[in-house]
């Protein structure tokens, strides 16, 4: 239009709306991360990873059905970018649905591996036509292409059970690092290779660690439908019974005990309980308890989750110690204070090798002298495997929520 500048060239509106964009996106990302609570931060990754993964696809769809005229290597990794993107952005969206509880259930049905697998040859069959075209396939190719990228990151994370999220969002997060990567060669943004790189590699190695704390390679975690949110489990393992214990007494156990080793889980984000912890903490230590956090790597809902909560409640970090760290000093604990943990604290990973778990590495909790759980119910945990620790002669249970809980503690201790 006369009198104008062009929208294509690089002019005030170009640089006008770019801005806008980015204030708009940046102040809805600030006001979510401010308002979110801690218990909902690990859908929160899962969703913002989710973007991640749709930008670097929305990319692609662009740069695929526009006339840039990509062709050779930089017209493939535009395709896979579109496929490791598409599969990343709705992939994690039904991780956020299953962390959200909208969806309650894992979805699995006869033949679905079957279903995946024909989902990921017919859209590389047609990723492989598109690049064959030199980048002139029709519209049709381009979005059926897109439609069923996004089908197969639905169809392959339906399945999987809320205990895997924590992998799963690891793996989708360095697929999303990995797809922007790719679209950063297609764009020439040397910006976005080095970030997507970054981001590609850190995940990659985290989702292998993460998979290995879990004595499962991650095929196994994509395919093996294991972690189900399930009911059907009874309350308590065959042959033994849970055994409560009254505030009073639990408190009297720690503060004359010499060393108290405290085990955080999903329980204790859900009760927002890690200030009153440390505060409890606090007063042993006061006392003269040596005072130890243990760390799980697939504890929570999300990579490092128990590590934010206690680094937000302030606790010192060279009182938490990991797996391999920590476990040799359970034998010679007074107590352990279990808050909200299941599965990764199951003595049944060891002993029983008809559990699902069996094999996974665990926090030998119950090899401590006295073991205190605070649980909010008899149920059992998030991938519905009931917990033989639970039963032990040496596990006492404090039933109710975790913050009030560590609070009655708290009163009691101060009376002692």
């Amino acid at each position: 239009r006369q009198g104008h500048p062009q929208l294509g060239e690089m002019g005030f509106f170009k640089y006008f709306f770019l801005l806008l964009a980015i204030a708009i996106g940046g102040g809805a990302a600030w006001i979510s991360g401010k308002r979110v609570a801690m218990t909902d931060m690990p859908q929160m990754i899962a969703l913002y990873n989710g973007m991640g993964g749709g930008a670097a696809g929305a990319i692609a769809a662009v740069e695929l059905g526009g006339k840039e005229g990509h062709a050779g290597i930089a017209l493939a990794l535009a395709v896979l970018g579109g496929i490791i993107g598409s599969v990343s952005f709705s992939g994690s969206l039904i991780a956020f649905g299953k962390l959200q509880e909208l969806i309650k259930k894992p979805v699995r049905f006869p033949n679905q591996h079957w279903l995946n697998l024909g989902l990921f040859i017919i859209t590389l069959l047609l990723g492989l036509h598109i690049v064959s075209q030199g980048g002139e396939a029709s519209g049709f190719v381009i979005v059926l292409f897109f439609l069923l990228a996004l089908a197969l990151g639905v169809s392959m994370t339906l399945p999987i059970g809320g205990a895997d999220m924590p992998v799963v969002i690891s793996l989708y997060n360095a697929l999303t690092g990995l797809a922007v990567a790719f679209e950063g060669y297609v764009l020439s943004n040397a910006a976005m290779i080095i970030a997507g790189t970054v981001v590609g590699a850190a995940g990659t190695l985290l989702t292998q660690l993460m998979a290995r704390a879990m004595n499962r390679p991650i095929s196994n975690v994509l395919f093996s439908n294991f972690g189900g949110t399930g009911e059907a489990a009874g309350p308590t393992v065959s042959g033994g019974s849970l055994k409560p214990i009254e505030p009073s007494d639990a408190a009297v156990l720690m503060a004359y005990a010499n060393k108290v080793i405290i085990v955080p889980g999903y329980g204790m984000a859900v009760a927002q309980a890690q200030h009153k912890v440390w505060e409890l903490c606090q007063l042993l230590i006061a006392r003269g308890v040596t005072v130890k956090f243990a760390i799980h790597p697939v504890a929570g809902r999300m990579p490092g989750h128990m590590n934010v909560l206690l680094a937000e409640a302030g606790v010192p970090y060279d009182i938490i110690y990991d797996l391999e760290e920590i476990n040799s000093e359970f034998p010679s604990a007074d107590a352990a204070l279990v808050i909200g943990a299941n599965d990764v604290v199951n003595p049944m990973a060891r002993t029983n090798p008809e559990s699902p778990i069996y094999g996974m590495p665990i926090l030998n909790v119950d090899q401590a002298k006295n073991v205190l759980v605070i649980k909010r119910g008899k149920g059992t945990g998030f991938s519905g495997i009931e917990n033989a620790l639970f039963t032990l002669d040496n596990t006492r249970m404090l039933y109710g929520d975790g913050q009030e809980m560590a609070a009655q503690l708290i009163a009691m201790i101060k009376e002692q």
